[in-house]
């Protein structure tokens, strides 16, 4: 198969929007549709650091994945930025992990996947990164781990897509069901109407489980609150992203320094608390002691599409032909959306898949 026919993509964040172009670019005509705006959700609000924050404790299942997007994301980045003139600012730092409680099996599972994670002494974390607090005994170091500029990837993303003629986008217009006929999904009902498709693709992130709810169907996504806090500093203030305790710090190339971040579940709530700011601030200034006397110049939450071990839902649902998912991506929907989104255009085209679509598929896992 060549084509997707006539898509609906539900949900326009990095995800959604990546599904998109994946499947406008092998000649389907597309509607990408979301409630608010194109990557006004998690899309915008997580770090963007380009891999897993603890990579060796996730399953084989997401670290095929994730690798398969760390070795995508500079050479995607170049072609967005000369096709669109936005530059999704993908920033090589690396990456150094302090007083691990779990260091030797980091060690062990960057041994055992051929990836480039070394022990190093302390001292040579505090040289390069002379900012760091004091105390700190252990470290492992990751040299070629990037950060993407997320606000500015779903820029790009949305310049590349507006400018194909087979891509209809629609924002602020809320799904509200699936089209079912002959035992077929045939499209979605919106408040402004029917749209209909050979082929639906939910990429909702934490909305997806609710608007399967609609079909009768359970699905373990839940809404998992992230609050943020962002800090602007000198460009050379922080030369490498660093994480202690569950917190990291991540330079931007302008000087701004992000910290994050929480993990709540409260439902759909997304208003930042000052608890939250408190326990961040502290985390900031004992990671970096310099942030003391540093203005807190932002500060915003957003919620993760929580599942299962944080493994994606990608594949056809066997009892709704016609309706696909990409959702699921927990914490790492930035990481995985590369690879996820190729995957999905394989098995929606009948290509050869990248990796095996066993682990993801929905079949499996829910039953269906």
């Amino acid at each position: 198969m060549n084509s997707a026919g006539k898509v609906v993509v539900v949900g326009a964040g990095a995800v959604g929007m990546l599904s998109a172009l994946h499947l406008a670019r092998c000649g389907g005509s597309v509607v990408l549709i979301d409630a608010s705006h194109t990557g006004a959700e998690s899309s915008w609000a997580g770090g963007g650091i380009v891999s897993p924050l603890y990579p060796w404790r996730y399953s084989a299942a997401v670290t095929a994945l994730a690798h398969w997007s760390q070795d995508f994301y500079p050479g995607f980045a170049q072609q967005l930025l000369e096709g669109t003139g936005v530059d999704p600012e993908v920033h090589v730092t690396g990456l150094y992990w302090l007083d691990l409680d779990d260091e030797a099996e980091a060690l062990a599972w960057g041994q055992r996947e051929g990836r480039p994670l070394f022990s190093v002494d302390v001292a040579e974390a505090y040289q390069q990164v002379p900012v760091l607090g004091g105390g700190f005994t252990r470290a492992i170091h990751m040299p070629g781990v990037a950060n993407v500029r997320n606000p500015r990837l779903v820029k790009a993303l949305r310049a590349a897509l507006s400018a194909m003629p087979n891509v209809e986008l629609r924002e602020h217009c809320p799904v509200t069901g699936f089209i079912q006929e002959a035992g077929q999904i045939r499209g979605v009902t919106t408040a402004d109407g029917e749209i209909r498709a050979d082929r639906v693709v939910l990429a909702a992130g934490a909305w997806s489980g609710e608007l399967l709810r609609t079909l009768g169907l359970e699905l373990p996504v839940e809404p998992v609150k992230g609050q943020m806090i962002l800090y602007r500093c000198a460009e050379d203030f922080l030369p490498s992203m660093v994480l202690a305790k569950g917190r990291y710090a991540i330079p931007r190339r302008d000087g701004h320094i992000l910290i994050g971040s929480t993990l709540e579940y409260a439902g759909f709530d997304k208003t930042p608390t000052d608890n939250a700011l408190e326990s961040l601030k502290a985390s900031a200034e004992e990671l970096l002691p310099a942030l003391k006397d540093a203005e807190v110049v932002g500060h915003w939450a957003g919620l993760r599409p929580g599942s299962p071990e944080g493994i994606p839902f990608i594949g056809e649902l066997p009892s709704h032909p016609g309706l696909w998912l990409n959702c699921g991506h927990f914490r790492n929907g930035l990481v995985l959306a590369p690879a996820s989104c190729q995957l999905l255009a394989d098995l929606m085209l009948g290509r050869e898949p990248i990796i095996d679509p066993a682990p993801y598929a929905p079949a499996g896992r829910l039953g269906c």
